[in-house]
């Protein structure tokens, strides 16, 4: 895959055009970020609010997403008007690896989306989601698992 944005011009660009990028890097460089919003300002409608984040998070158009997750494994995509949030027992999700979580969906609570998984648009995942799992629906189900076509409206509770 070729990187289309190198070096300082490419990350001047990204500021400069891509408000969902400037939110996760003052995410990342902490309080320094403050001072760089004055000059180009965050995404106001979306919030990252989780303790550990790998590395090629992608957000494609962060309008009104809220990810308050437990902790986010390496390169995975969220859509716009996602929400990962919190139980009423103050748990939250752990997102693993390669996960891809689709426009729309919600994911809450103190459950795990397995590595690979996809999360389809507008499901509302409240169980466990195992690795190779493609889910949908409101509640979330398992429509494919290990490249295999399965209706599995029995994915784990969480605890």
């Amino acid at each position: 895959m070729e990187i289309k944005y190198k070096g300082i011009p490419g990350l001047l660009y990204l500021l400069t055009f891509k408000a969902e990028y400037r939110n996760l890097f003052y995410y990342r460089i902490g309080k320094i970020g403050h001072v760089l919003n004055v000059l180009c300002p965050k995404e106001k409608t979306l919030y990252i609010y989780t303790k550990t984040i790998g590395e090629g998070l992608f957000i494609q158009h962060g309008f009104a997403t809220i990810i308050s997750a437990n902790s986010i494994g390496s390169n995975c995509w969220i859509n716009q008007q996602v929400t990962i949030g919190l139980s009423l027992k103050g748990e939250s999700p752990t997102i693993m690896d390669n996960v891809k979580i689709s426009a729309g969906a919600k994911v809450f609570g103190g459950i795990t989306i397995g590595e690979n998984s996809t999360v389809g648009a507008n499901a509302v995942v409240v169980k466990h989601v195992p690795k190779n799992c493609v889910v949908v629906g409101v509640p979330a189900y398992i429509i494919k698992q290990d490249g295999v076509r399965v209706n599995k409206s029995n994915i784990t509770p969480a605890n």
